[in-house]
């Protein structure tokens, strides 16, 4: 791959973040998906490498959290002991700033306490200012939250309520019910977090429902999330910002190419 022009590379990334699986970017790139792989891993690394240095000492004060939901190998009702490790569900748990866009932590994990907890801690250590979180109506939210910020945040959850017509097995949304947790937290919401979720499983193939494009490796299912935010953060103009989440939070003051990106690993 290192005969590879920095713009054949950038050409590649673009058709990855683009929402193309592995294979369809070898295709369309005429390159052996041995060669996007490297790719992948070497600048999703990269890109986690260098947006855990960015993402810090941030005013980031009005923050929404949610989870979206995919899987590795094989969903879990799949899962037998023959599987490899990792095998099963996976929840992306996601942190956006509902000024800014930017998305200030994430982390691959399992929808419980314990990844909560971590997910919270890394949130923590990123902001300089008490911020107001909201999240769904996720239990382990109010824990994790509790452990990491203590009563220095504005937190309240949007519940929603579904409920079943009739004759239809389909959960109808209902409406949804606004709690305040601690302090005291104005416009509690989550739209913000539920449309970048959506642009992920538009964006990263893996995360496309009903599909063969699936994860195989955790690994690589947690790169491939790094190399997207990178690309959202710092390269993709937001259209009602007219200008990348980065450069809204102050953190960049420029748009990044895919040449750029697809040189962080050097």
């Amino acid at each position: 791959m290192n005969r590879l022009s920095v713009e054949k590379r950038a050409q590649i990334l673009g058709l990855l973040v683009e929402g193309n699986s592995l294979r369809a970017a070898s295709r369309l790139a005429d390159v052996s998906i041995n060669t996007v792989t490297k790719l992948l891993v070497d600048v999703g690394q990269a890109c986690s490498d260098y947006q855990d240095k960015a993402l810090r000492g941030l005013s980031c004060s009005q923050v929404q959290c949610d989870e979206i939901w995919s899987f590795c190998y094989a969903k879990q009702k799949n899962v037998s002991p023959d599987m490899p490790d990792g095998t099963g569900d996976l929840w992306t748990w996601t942190a956006i700033d509902a000024e800014s866009r930017l998305m200030i932590s994430w982390m691959v994990g399992k929808r419980d306490l314990e990844t909560a907890r971590l997910f919270m801690q890394d949130l923590a250590s990123r902001l300089v200012v008490r911020p107001q979180i909201t999240s769904d109506g996720h239990l382990p939210y109010v824990e994790a939250i509790e452990e990491s910020f203590g009563m220095d945040v504005d937190f309240g959850m949007l519940v929603k309520k579904y409920g079943t017509k009739p004759g239809d097995k389909r959960h109808q949304y209902l409406g949804a019910d606004r709690t305040v947790v601690t302090g005291n937290p104005q416009s509690i919401g989550t739209s913000y977090v539920e449309r970048a979720n959506l642009t992920m499983r538009t964006n990263i193939k893996r995360f496309t429902r009903k599909t063969n494009a699936f994860s195989k490796k955790v690994d690589n299912h947690i790169l491939a999330v790094s190399l997207h935010f990178m690309y959202y953060n710092f390269a993709r103009i937001h259209k009602t910002l007219r200008m990348t989440p980065a450069m809204q939070a102050g953190i960049s003051d420029h748009v990044w190419s895919l040449e750029e990106i697809v040189q962080l690993p050097n």
